[in-house]
């Protein structure tokens, strides 16, 4: 097992918010009782979604993936690449391919926490995200990157070298305001070249693009689940920690438990983060949280539960959705979620293999 962050401490769902903070005008998503009308909200749902996230200027071809480095493994390699996303950054990545003659593979888009790396997941500097081995030797291509301000990316913001992790999330906040400047967000910028990167993973003759999925922990998490429901070429996803409905943060005094690279203009005038996840339905999601998860409330993950089964029931479907809360366990990815998703995957994208 890997070592746990320290749970968060419990407290009531509104104790010691201020009074002027516990009414805001938070929009409710309605939730129809047919999948005919689910499919005709949905399209305003989506359009909604998407206008949050500001201009995303249009992406690159992948033809602009340059492969720098090749590892040799046994069995399977790693290839380095990096590529320009069009707008600000050069954008390095890797992506490991078994090397079994098998011809197209499923594949797996994977996203690194704050703090974290492309190097945490592909195991060269190995943390509890390290995961690319795992799916390679389960069949799996694997490509993750390193978004704006992590890894090889530090120190490549606005102010150039200025801007370190080390002193803080100051790259971060420099890329959050600039966007804003813009007409963007810093949030829909990190999924644009997600989707840049999913552009060259489906590109790949290693890859069945019709059979992609999306992990991560963390902000890789959140950016597993936002992803999916912005791009349907996500047919399957696991998100491990940040199972996290927005008014229910506010309600546990834990806004401060997320970065500021996430927050987007206007989304909950119209409805919380169910607006978003239901965007997802019917492609198989596995949500695994620890109840003692600071950036999770565990009320808000049972109101999201009862929630989206009832969108995964308008399809038929009620099996394709799945909600796993560790009793006692803070924002960890440990070896019994590795296992659970794996078997997610084997599931969903190779039929039940293993």
């Amino acid at each position: 097992m890997f070592a746990q962050e320290p749970p968060a401490p419990l407290q009531a769902p509104w104790e010691g918010v201020p009074e002027g903070f516990r009414k805001l005008p938070i929009g409710k998503l309605a939730i129809p009782g047919d999948l005919a009308r689910w499919t005709e909200q949905r399209v305003r749902v989506r359009r909604i979604v998407l206008e949050s996230l500001g201009e995303m200027p249009p992406r690159p071809s992948p033809s602009v993936v340059k492969v720098v480095g090749v590892d040799r493994k046994d069995g399977w390699r790693i290839e380095k690449f990096v590529f320009h996303n069009g707008v600000d950054s050069e954008v390095p990545g890797y992506i490991a391919i078994p090397e079994d003659g098998k011809g197209r593979h499923p594949a797996i888009l994977t996203m690194h926490g704050h703090s974290s790396s492309k190097d945490n997941m592909f195991g060269y500097q190995p943390t509890s995200q390290n995961v690319a081995e795992l799916l390679v030797k389960n069949g799996y291509v694997v490509l993750g990157i390193d978004n704006y301000f992590n890894g090889e990316r530090k120190g490549r913001g606005p102010a150039g070298g200025l801007e370190t992790m080390q002193r803080g999330s100051d790259q971060e906040m420099s890329l959050f305001k600039l966007n804003l400047w813009l007409g963007r967000t810093l949030w829909g910028m990190m999924l644009r070249d997600e989707q840049i990167a999913l552009d060259y993973l489906a590109s790949r003759p290693e890859v069945d693009p019709g059979r992609i999925g999306a992990q991560g922990m963390s902000m890789g998490s959140t950016r597993s689940w936002w992803l999916a429901a912005i791009d349907d070429r996500i047919k399957a996803v696991v998100g491990v920690a940040c199972f996290t409905r927005y008014e229910d943060l506010i309600a546990i005094r834990q806004l401060r438990a997320h970065g500021i690279y996430y927050f987007v203009p206007g989304i909950l005038k119209h409805f919380d983060s169910e607006g978003v996840m239901a965007l997802i339905a019917p492609r198989p999601f596995l949500a695994l949280t620890g109840d003692r998860d600071a950036g999770s409330p565990p009320e808000g993950m049972k109101t999201l539960e009862q929630i989206l089964n009832r969108f995964y029931r308008l399809y038929g479907k009620p099996g394709s959705f799945r909600s796993i809360v560790y009793p006692e366990t803070g924002h960890v990815y440990n070896d019994d979620q590795k296992r659970k998703m794996i078997e997610w995957f084997n599931r969903h994208l190779k039929g039940g293999q293993s």
